[in-house]
C-alpha cells in the first residue's frame, strides 16, 4: 500500500470518469481532483455527494474527493491525470492549455475513438500537442462498463504502457475489491 497520499486528477464528468473515480475512492491515501465541465455539476457534487447526471446511485466521500471545473487549477493538483472526457471533446477542453501544462505528468488515456480535428488516437494527441513523452502515456480499458462498476459487479481492466513501474502503479490504484486488473 501507499505510505505518502496519491494524487489523482480524472478530467471528465461522464459515466466512465465517474466509474474511475468511484474505483479510485475506494482506496486509501488517496485525494482525487476530479473536473467536470459545469459549476452546477460540481455544485451539485457538493451538496449532494453523487454526479447529477450520470451514475447517480454512487455516493462518493468528499474527504477523498475535490470537484471542480477549473481545468487548469485539476491539472496542477496532480502528477497522473486521467483523460475520460469523449473523443469528440476533447480538444476543446484541451485547447487553450500550453504544453508546459503536462510538464512532469503521467497521462491515462481512458478514452475510445479518435479526436476528430487532429484524427490522432489520444496518445498521439497529447504526445504532439503537449510534448508529453510516450514513456509518461499509459491507456485504460474494459471490458468492464460504467454501470457495471457502479453495481460493484466482479470485472475486470486493462493497463497499458511501455513502461513497467507506470503500468505498475496504474495496476495498483485501479485493483478493488470488485476490480481485477491485468496490464
Amino acid at each position: 500500500m501507499y505510505r505518502k497520499q496519491k494524487r489523482i486528477t480524472v478530467i471528465g464528468g461522464g459515466s466512465w470518469p465517474t466509474a474511475l473515480v468511484k474505483i479510485l475512492s475506494e482506496k486509501q491515501n488517496i485525494k482525487i481532483t476530479w473536473w467536470l465541465r459545469s459549476a452546477e455539476d460540481v455544485k451539485y457534487l457538493k451538496d449532494f455527494k453523487h454526479n447529477p447526471k450520470y451514475l447517480s446511485s454512487v455516493q462518493f466521500d468528499l474527504t477523498k474527493i475535490v470537484p471542480t471545473d477549473d481545468l487548469a487549477f485539476a491539472i496542477n493538483q496532480s502528477k497522473i491525470i486521467i483523460l475520460g472526457v469523449p473523443s469528440a471533446f476533447l480538444f476543446n477542453v484541451l485547447n487553450d492549455l500550453h504544453p508546459s501544462s503536462f510538464d512532469g505528468k503521467r497521462i491515462i488515456s481512458a478514452i475510445k475513438g479518435v479526436i476528430p480535428e487532429t484524427m490522432e488516437i489520444v496518445g498521439e494527441y497529447v504526445q504532439s500537442k503537449f510534448k508529453v513523452k510516450e514513456r509518461s502515456i499509459a491507456v485504460i480499458s474494459g471490458p468492464c462498463h460504467a454501470e457495471e462498476v457502479a453495481l460493484e459487479k466482479l470485472s475486470y481492466l486493462t493497463i497499458s504502457s511501455r513502461r513497467l513501474p507506470l503500468r505498475k502503479v496504474l495496476m495498483e490504484l485501479f485493483a478493488c475489491r470488485y476490480i481485477k486488473v491485468r496490464g
